[in-house]
């Protein structure tokens, strides 16, 4: 029998208010829910205390869940040093958070462990400091043997009450229990198998003598059963089964409110400020300790050699970090700085070692330790703390004669500066090429602009065999690195092409670009004639910003057939050869590059500096944590790209739960743009790639300003097996407008630079360059330290966006669909005003008719206040949550999508399928488009009618038609226009009884006109 369990795991609290007279409190947390209440031990004179203790709690009602609240509240204990205080305990803080918002979690590690601060419970309570919680559900497996035990264990007597509550006490046993009374158990009816009672114990560090000096104190809970013999171990149960799989619902959008400083009020913002620097307020506040180790000197020789190859050791608790060795060095210099997380200080001593690395057992120099209390705290935007230098000690704490080293230690956040570089202490086994792939870093796409080549004439070409062989078909061959076009064949000695290509090239053009001219000897052997290469760099090839007309030049082939065979013929000025090609060459600079779907473009800025426009906002981004993501990824980091400027997290080792909590800034010049956060799984370094996780898109312009997103986004990744979540993604998103009259003039620009409107670049060209700027992008990147790796770039710039789908064309003919619905609306609802379906409705439309054919300079008006109205009206109920990906939208969601679709749209370009498969696919793409063909034969049909009116093709139907033509423009010569729109109108919206149900004469005659339907084969 499975049974639902509410886990509250208490972890610790931070700088809690003073309550004892001496600066501190005897803090405990006391939690409840579902009038069940449970307690942690105390921890005496401790304003920052640790706890780590989980209470589980009954959950007895799953459906009542989402109406029921988990009240945490932290107290002071007054009794532990007052034994005759009137009040048991004083107030620190509290904090309530609905159930509704506790996901299903198989095991602890998966859910989220989040700070919360506290809140007060009256106008004139004193509450600081926050408390760090987990919570989650569990499905419990209740054995057999429980149930018996159940069965026959007889209820408690109020002497065994007293007896245990006696015990409670004790602060050594002491227990927290459910609030439920033995007679209540007493009255169950006796065909319900009632519960077994739980005790939960919670054993303090400190040792039984510590214990018994404390006085004894009851407890203010009542018992359900009698305690357990001594010695018994308290086993937490843990879930015995795995979370069940996310319905349907799952793929949606959840908000959060995480304890953010740039969500909380002004004092609270006040109190978080002195935690972590203003830069940072969108992400929650991590504490490290920092141990920079800088160098040592005058070190002792251990070896009988008199060589020592120092390293050091920094020791905390299980955790270690090891700088590298240096050989034969007394005085090495390491620069190296290690981080640990709050959730790895296990240990109340810091130890650092100085060791010399040998064969067999590495030799022990000397040491500093360090009490961690006595460890400063650093907060920037303080100066980077001094390092000092500290005598080593041997292994009784004796200083050495000779040897000290250089330390800085402190408390920060990641904020601090040394976060990116140091060594953290998830980290610190993977050797040193493959920890730099685990660091955050930031990354900016290379400058790129297009490179427009004009192949205009060659002159006097010459055979490239003397021979006497006629001159075959000549090409130019362009070449720029991997980017090759070709010009038409001409076969004389002075061919003319007069053709325009375009490449892509980046800063610094190192690459040059390559022309040669071909002699198309036979079909696959192409003799070179000769070749020009031109540096792309200026001056060579002169930058195009006002698009401005630029003049041809004239170059000399050199038969040279190598780059250096070309350039030393250059060099020694090489005129025997005659042949010239005549070229335009220029950097288009006017243009904006695409790397992206212009759909979801982050960047539209033109290459050129001098014509981008200003800043109109800022955006921040706080990637915050991910939480239940798949077993297989273990070493998850993020990306995130916006414009030029790439990011990528640190990468957080063997979680499933991993907490970022990393803050990044951009400049917005377009408000119509879209960054992408996308998470991967590290694969450290290995052969194997990096794994796609999940994806998230945001349009900017769907976001309020100033205002603070923090939601959890689904991660999904398609496969030809089908849909699957893969995780959640928190993030916070803020965009701040720095300059209102300019942002709104962007909405009246062109999306584009100015140059793709007045010398536009045709559609299959711009497909094109955007994939080699694609390729470029993904080259550079991949040569940066640590690199950005291919598939990682390629994924963020959707690659293979361009490739068919039938899913992706299904959505889109949805899409369509939906565009045309409200017309489709608007068509019913005026058919069934015209057959008079709602009597009232009809009249009025009749009415506002006749007022507008009365007063036609009204009719203006009264539709844009109608859009207005609607506008107004739509606003209540206008988008809370920014857009996300849409399953259905998508056609992605297994009812909707077949999964020979899904395979089809994964495979391989040229396909490697068997070729009966590909014959059943050939065949459902001809009926789809046999299916379009049809759609659009009829509206070529329906347009070729209406050409069919003047074109005499029917001659009694075109003699008819300007005919009835003469006689109306004559009736509305004379008629005025009013009294025609009230004959029509009042005509159209006749009763029904009016009406026949055969098609109407003009209907009837438009139908009979003729179309070029019938000339088709």
């Amino acid at each position: 029998m499975t049974r639902m369990k509410l886990a509250v795991e208490i972890s610790d609290a931070a700088d809690l208010a003073p309550k004892d007279g001496a600066a501190s409190c005897n803090p405990y947390v006391e939690v409840e829910f579902d009038e069940q209440r449970q307690r942690t031990s105390t921890k005496p004179a401790d304003r920052w205390p640790h706890w780590n203790q989980t209470l589980l709690f009954d959950v007895r009602d799953p459906a009542r869940l989402a109406s029921l609240h988990i009240d945490v509240s932290v107290l002071h204990d007054r009794r532990l040093h007052d034994h005759n205080a009137t009040r048991p305990h004083t107030f620190l803080g509290r904090v309530r958070i609905s159930a509704a918002s506790v996901a299903v979690a198989a095991s602890p590690q998966e859910a989220v462990l989040q700070r919360y601060p506290l809140e007060k419970r009256g106008l004139f309570s004193r509450v600081s400091g926050d408390i760090a919680l987990r919570i989650y559900i569990v499905h419990q497996q209740q054995q057999q043997q429980d149930h018996a035990a159940a069965d026959h264990a007889p209820p408690p007597s109020q002497q065994q009450q007293d007896q245990v509550e006696a015990a409670a006490g004790d602060p050594a046993n002491e227990r927290v229990i459910s609030r439920s009374a033995a007679p209540q158990t007493q009255k169950q009816d006796p065909d319900h198998q009632p519960e077994k009672p739980r005790i939960f114990r919670s054993v303090p560090a400190s040792s039984s003598a510590s214990g018994a000096s404390e006085p004894r104190r009851a407890t203010l809970h009542a018992v359900a059963a009698p305690p357990p013999p001594p010695g018994q171990p308290v086993v937490v149960p843990r879930p015995a089964a795995p979370a069940p799989a996310p319905a349907p619902s799952s793929f949606g959008l959840v908000e959060t409110k995480p304890p953010l400083p740039a969500k909380m009020g002004p004092r609270a913002a006040a109190a978080a400020a002195a935690k972590i620097a203003s830069t940072y307020d969108m992400v929650e506040p991590m504490m490290y300790l920092y141990v920079s180790v800088v160098k040592a000197r005058d070190l002792p020789n251990m070896d009988v050699t008199g060589a020592l190859d120092p390293f050091v050791e920094v020791k905390l608790g299980n955790f270690k970090g090891v700088t590298r060795h240096l050989e034969k060095n007394p005085n090495p210099v390491w620069r190296q700085t290690f981080a640990f997380s709050a959730e790895h200080l296990q240990a109340n001593q810091l130890e650092v070692v100085v060791k010399d690395k040998d064969m067999i057992k590495d030799d022990f120099v000397g040491r500093v330790a360090f009490d961690m209390t006595d460890i400063p705290q650093r907060l920037p935007p303080d100066s980077p703390l001094a390092p000092q230098w500290y005598r080593l000690a041997d292994r009784r704490g004796e200083k050495l004669h000779h040897g000290e080293i250089m330390l800085a230690v402190w408390k920060g956040t990641q904020a601090d500066e040394a976060f990116p570089e140091a060594w953290h202490s998830d980290a610190h086994s993977l050797p040193p090429e493959v920890l730099a792939t685990t660091r955050a870093k930031v990354y900016y796409s290379p400058k790129l602009a297009y490179l427009k080549v004009h192949v205009i004439a060659a002159q006097d070409v010459v055979p490239a065999d003397r021979g006497g062989r006629p001159l075959a078909p000549t090409i130019a061959k362009i070449q720029l690195g991997w980017q090759v076009r070709r010009t038409r064949p001409q076969q004389t000695a002075n061919p003319v092409w007069n053709e325009e290509f375009m490449f892509v090239a980046g800063e610094p053009y190192d690459e040059p670009l390559v022309i040669t001219l071909e002699e198309k000897v036979a079909a696959g052997r192409d003799e070179p004639v000769g070749r020009v290469i031109i540096p792309v760099a200026a001056p060579y090839v002169p930058r195009n910003d006002l698009a401005k007309s630029i003049d041809s030049k004239w170059f000399n082939l050199s038969r040279a057939l190598s780059a250096d065979e070309a350039a030393a013929a250059v060099a020694n000025k090489d005129k025997t050869f005659a042949t010239k090609l005549h070229l335009r060459l220029s950097l288009e600079t006017a243009y904006h590059v695409l790397d992206e779907s212009t759909h979801y473009s982050s960047d539209l800025q033109p290459s050129a500096k001098k014509l981008r426009k200003g800043a109109v906002g800022i955006l921040e981004v706080g990637i915050l944590s991910a939480r239940n993501l798949l077993p297989s990824m273990k070493n998850p980091y993020c990306v995130a790209k916006y414009g030029a400027k790439w990011v990528r997290t640190r990468t957080l080792l063997n979680t499933l739960a991993p907490q970022w909590n990393e803050q990044y800034t951009w400049e917005v010049f377009d408000p119509c743009t879209v960054i992408t956060v996308a998470a991967f799984d590290n694969g450290l370094g290995k052969a194997a790639a990096d794994q796609r996780i999940g994806k998230v898109r945001i349009r900017l312009s769907t976001l309020e300003m100033d205002r603070v997103y923090t939601h959890l986004y689904p991660l999904m990744a398609l496969s030809p097996s089908g849909l699957k979540k893969t995780g959640e993604l928190h993030l916070a998103v803020r965009f701040t407008c720095t300059a209102w009259a300019n942002m709104l003039g962007m909405y009246g620009r062109p999306l584009l630079p100015k140059m793709h409107y007045t010398h536009p670049i045709s559609v299959l060209q711009l497909d094109y360059l955007r994939f080699q700027a694609m390729q470029m992008v993904a080259a550079r990147l991949g040569r940066a330290e640590p690199p950005l790796r291919r598939e990682v770039v390629e994924y963020m710039l959707d690659v293979d966006s361009h490739m068919f789908s039938l899913r992706r064309s299904k959505a889109n003919f949805n899409r369509i669909r939906s565009l045309f619905s409200g017309a489709v609306a608007v068509a019913k609802w005026m058919d069934g005003i015209c057959k008079w379906k709602n009597p009232l409705t009809t009249v009025l439309v009749h009415l506002l008719f006749l007022i507008l054919v009365c007063y036609p300079e009204l009719i203006l008006p009264t539709v844009f206040l109608y859009l207005f109205m609607i506008g107004v009206w739509n606003y209540r109920r206008r988008p809370r949550k920014p857009p996300h990906m849409d399953t259905v939208l998508s056609q992605a969601e297994p009812g909707l999508v077949h999964p020979d679709e899904l395979d089809e749209e994964f495979d391989t370009f040229p396909t490697t399928k068997p070729s009966d498969v590909v014959r059943m696919r050939y065949d459902r793409l001809r009926s789809v488009a046999g299916r379009v063909q049809t759609v659009v034969g009829d509206l070529a049909t329906q347009g070729e009618r209406a050409q069919a009116l003047l074109s005499w093709r029917d001659p009694r139907a075109t003699a008819i038609f300007i005919m009835l033509s003469l006689i109306v423009a004559v009736v509305l010569y004379v008629t005025p226009f009013q009294v025609v729109a009230v004959v029509l109108g009042l005509y159209l919206l006749r009763h029904p009884r009016f009406r026949s149900k055969q098609p109407s004469v003009p209907f009837n005659f438009y139908k009979r006109l003729p179309a070029k339907s019938d000339m088709l084969l």
